[in-house]
């Protein structure tokens, strides 16, 4: 796992998600399409589907209210708690711009949920998760690292919650830029693992 610091002076390494596929296309002649729109659209569609229909209502009043919608776990995706601090120890920094630049860079863009209040990360992976994964999530219990599953909901916050809007309590750290598109469980081993080592070298206060 690289270890990666952020410049504080100047420019800082955010990817600038919001640039990203920016430029409308014409679907058809007169129509125009702008690619992030669908995506962002239809990963809001993939997300509520884990909700039933009749409570889909709801959830989407709680982001336009709340910003954030409890969604249930183990169906299409499960979640892996990690505490900020392990990233922190990677990344060099404690800068939110820095951590998520760091994480998107680290899991191959696959999304990540920040709670600042907390200091909480949450890594979405696919629902089923390995048990091997789980033997190891196991033994990280200590780092207050936990993999959520079926029986567990998350508070999953409206997809225009992006680092750039740090207004809201609960944001994308690394926003989902497509619909089913995780990040990969033993990539998240990994990164919890070098944090891990991180933090053992660090010296004692």
């Amino acid at each position: 796992m690289r270890r990666t610091n952020c410049d504080r002076g100047g420019t800082s390494m955010t990817s600038d998600h919001s640039q990203r596929a920016s430029r409308p296309v014409e679907a058809a002649p007169g129509l125009l399409v702008h690619p992030t729109t669908d995506r962002r659209l239809a990963s809001e569609h993939w997300l509520l589907s884990t909700l039933p229909a009749l409570l889909r209502h709801r959830a989407r009043l709680e982001w336009k209210q709340h910003h954030v919608a409890m969604m249930p776990l183990g169906t299409l995706f499960s979640a892996v708690r990690i505490p900020s601090r392990l990233v922190v120890a990677l990344a060099g920094s404690s800068e939110a711009d820095c951590l998520d630049a760091f994480l998107a860079e680290a899991l191959g863009g696959g999304p990540v949920i920040s709670d600042p209040r907390f200091s909480r990360l949450y890594a979405l992976v696919p629902a089923r998760m390995s048990a091997t994964l789980h033997q190891v999530a196991d033994t990280w219990r200590a780092l207050e690292v936990e993999c959520l599953g079926r029986g567990s909901y998350l508070g999953v916050p409206r997809l225009d919650a992006v680092p750039r809007e740090h207004a809201f309590a609960c944001y994308w750290s690394v926003p989902m830029d497509s619909a089913a598109m995780l990040c990969s469980p033993l990539t998240v081993a990994r990164l919890i693992a070098a944090g891990k080592h991180c933090l053992a070298m660090e010296p004692e206060a």
